[in-house]
C-alpha cells in the first residue's frame, strides 16, 4: 500500500496524489463509514489516505490517515446530515465583496464561527476593489471596524489589477489555503491571477439579478507555482451550520470569548439573561451589533444542536 493526498472527488472516484508525485484515480473499498460522522461523503479533498492497487490494476482507498481538522457545511441534501468541504487545512480564505455582489455577512460570520470551532485561521480577501464607488469604499470602510479590531487577517484584492496577489500568495506558501466564498465574488478569478497555470473557467456576473453563477462543481487541490496547495470549492448560496452546541456558539465568536467569564450565570447564552458580560460589552460598543445580531440568528438555527435540553 502507498499513501496519497486526495486532490479530487467526482462521486464514487477519487483523484489521488500520490507521494511520489503521480495521480491515480481510486475506489473506495466496500462500505466506507466515518465513525461518528454521518456525511455525503466519507473521504474528501485534503484526505491524506492509503490506496491498494489490485491484481486488475484498479486502485483502492482502503484506509483514512486520521484527520488534523476539516470544513463542514449542513448537506443540501436533506437525506443525509452534513457535507465535509475539505479536510487537513492550514488557512481558509473567505474570498467576499461589498458590490456586484455585495457578500451578506451572516454568510461571512457563519463561516468564520465554523472555522473557529475547527480551530482553522482565517484570511478574509475583500476583492474586486478596483471597481469601488464612493459609496462601496464607505461600506468597505464600515467592514474593517467590524473585522480589524477582532484580529481577522484582512486583504484588499482584485485580479483585474493585481492588487494584493502578491501579498495573497506570501501567506499561502508553504500551506493548504481552502478557499470558499460566495457565487461571483471573483473567486476563480482571484485564484487564476494568483497562477495562470490553474486556468479556473470564468463566469460573467448576471446583469438580470447581479448573481454569480458556479464555475467550480467540485472540490479540487491544486499545487501552485509559488509553493502552496489550494483548495477550490464550488461558489456557495449559503452556509448552513451543523454539528455545533448552541450553549458553545459564543466561544466561536473570537471577541466575546474573553467576556465570557464574567457573566453572572455559568449558563449564560447572552440573550436575555441579568448580569450577561457580553450583553453589558454590546452596550458598551466593544462588539458589534452586526456580529451579535448574526450570533442571535445562529443561535435560533434549528440545525444547530441544544446538547444540554
Amino acid at each position: 500500500m502507498t499513501q496519497g493526498y486526495v486532490i479530487k472527488s467526482t462521486g464514487s472516484w477519487y483523484e489521488v496524489r500520490m507521494d511520489n508525485g503521480d495521480t491515480i484515480s481510486a475506489r473506495l473499498k466496500g462500505k466506507f463509514r466515518i465513525k461518528g460522522i454521518r456525511t455525503t461523503n466519507p473521504i474528501t479533498v485534503g484526505d491524506q489516505v492509503m490506496v491498494l492497487n489490485s491484481d486488475e490494476d484498479e486502485a483502492v482507498i482502503t484506509e483514512l490517515i486520521p484527520r488534523k481538522n476539516y470544513l463542514i457545511r449542513k448537506a443540501t441534501n436533506l437525506s443525509k446530515e452534513s457535507h465535509i468541504i475539505a479536510s487537513n487545512i492550514d488557512q481558509i480564505v473567505v474570498v467576499l465583496t461589498v458590490v456586484m455582489p455585495r457578500t451578506p455577512l451572516g454568510f461571512v460570520d457563519r463561516v468564520l464561527a465554523t472555522a473557529e470551532a475547527y480551530g482553522i485561521p482565517v484570511i478574509l480577501a475583500f476583492n474586486k476593489v478596483d471597481i469601488y464607488e464612493e459609496k462601496d469604499e464607505d461600506r468597505f470602510d464600515e467592514l474593517i471596524g467590524i473585522y480589524g479590531p477582532i484580529g481577522y487577517e484582512m486583504l484588499s484584492t482584485s485580479a483585474e489589477t493585481g492588487t494584493g496577489v502578491n501579498a495573497l500568495k506570501e501567506l499561502m506558501k508553504d500551506k493548504t489555503t481552502l478557499f470558499t466564498g460566495q457565487s461571483g465574488v471573483g473567486k476563480s478569478s482571484l485564484i487564476n491571477a494568483l497562477d495562470s497555470d490553474l486556468e479556473l473557467w470564468v463566469d460573467e456576473i448576471s446583469e438580470y439579478n447581479d448573481k454569480g453563477r458556479h464555475t467550480t462543481t467540485f472540490a479540487e487541490m491544486h499545487f501552485t507555482d509559488f509553493g502552496a496547495r489550494l483548495i477550490d470549492t464550488p461558489g456557495l448560496r449559503s452556509f448552513g451550520m451543523i454539528d455545533i452546541d448552541k450553549e458553545h456558539l459564543a466561544h466561536y465568536f473570537i471577541e466575546m470569548k474573553k467576556f465570557l467569564g464574567d457573566c453572572k450565570f455559568n449558563n449564560c447564552v447572552h440573550i436575555n439573561e441579568p448580569g450577561c458580560a457580553i450583553k453589558s460589552a454590546l452596550e458598551a460598543g466593544e462588539i458589534s451589533e452586526n456580529r451579535y445580531n448574526n450570533y442571535l440568528m445562529m443561535y435560533n438555527d434549528d440545525d444547530l444542536k441544544v446538547k444540554y435540553k
